[in-house]
């Protein structure tokens, strides 16, 4: 049996998504992007330093500060 909060609750968050978002909205949002403003993100002036080659990786992707080798396992 399920518990009444567990089919109210959703039916509630459906009428207020559907029907009273799209009228609260718009009186809403200006107070809310007073409270919390966007923050504004520097562009760096090198843009190349984000990218990495994949030729300094090892076989997880992590960068390895110097090349790796794979060793023999039978050396005679």
């Amino acid at each position: 049996m399920v518990c009444i909060p567990c089919i109210v609750i959703p039916v509630l968050l459906w009428i207020f998504k559907k029907f009273l978002e799209p009228y609260i909205y718009p009186f809403v949002s200006p107070i809310v992007s007073r409270m919390w403003p966007k923050k504004t993100t520097q562009e760096s002036s090198d843009k190349d330093e984000s990218k990495v080659d994949c030729k300094g990786t090892d076989a997880n992707g992590l960068l390895t500060k110097e090349p790796t080798e794979v060793p023999d396992k039978k050396k005679d």
